[in-house]
């Protein structure tokens, strides 16, 4: 077994990027989400390889296919870290969009007015059979149905910048295929997400409680008005 030193796992990104990771405090961020190991490869070092796998082009496949893919954690290790139920995805992306909003919003004028954007799509799964809360739905611009969740998401927005705040899968009580697994924790953020996916009858609730919570948040330059 080929061990990799704790030096190469610190220095994953380009010098492009670090600058970047360091002044939004991203990896401060990610540990204040709970993404904490006791042992083999840290969060930190998994997070930073998923993330410049986007500018290679490349998905985990292919990167264990190149020279070096075998001093890189296996696709268990990887998929071990995504799908963590203990892992607060949502409150990480919240705190990085809360941190990142504070810089753009130092760089342009006070009387330049922001919002929270609210969006409805669709996040197709169509060849998925497995995957727990999958439902079916309508779609309503193609006029057929598919497999797979509606994504509601929450953005902030000045005009020229959108940044995603929060988001959350919903599914359907009526057209579900799968449930949950009882094999997962009821303490972990991973079954309160659940909990969301499954209480549809709430959706129109859960839009307007999660707008308001964002709207009102501290951290987040909220919706501004010219000071006339």
């Amino acid at each position: 077994m080929i061990m990799i030193a704790q030096k190469e796992q610190k220095n994953q990104l380009p010098k492009e990027i670090q600058p970047a990771f360091n002044e939004l405090k991203v990896l401060r961020h990610l540990r204040n989400a709970g993404f904490k190991k006791r042992f083999g490869f840290s969060c930190a070092y998994l997070f930073q390889i998923i993330f410049v796998l986007i500018f290679h082009h490349k998905n985990w496949f292919r990167l264990l296919e190149t020279e070096r893919g075998e001093l890189f954690p296996g696709k268990d290790a990887v998929y071990r870290f995504l799908n963590h139920p203990g892992y607060a995805w949502r409150r990480f992306l919240t705190a990085l969009s809360a941190e990142t909003a504070k810089k753009v919003s130092s760089l342009t004028s006070n009387h330049r007015i922001t919002a929270f954007i609210v969006d409805d799509s669709m996040y197709e799964r169509n060849r998925s059979k497995a995957v727990e809360l999958l439902a079916r739905f309508w779609d309503h611009a193609k006029r057929c149905h598919y497999l797979g969740f509606r994504m509601l998401t929450l953005g902030w927005s000045d005009g020229h910048t959108f940044l995603p705040v929060d988001f959350s899968l919903l599914s359907s009580n009526k057209s579900q295929i799968n449930g949950i697994s009882e094999k997962i924790d009821k303490r972990t953020s991973g079954f309160k997400r659940y909990n969301i996916m499954a209480n549809s009858s709430n959706y129109q609730t859960l839009i307007l409680e999660t707008y308001l919570l964002r709207l009102y948040s501290p951290d987040i330059p909220c919706i501004s008005r010219n000071p006339e």
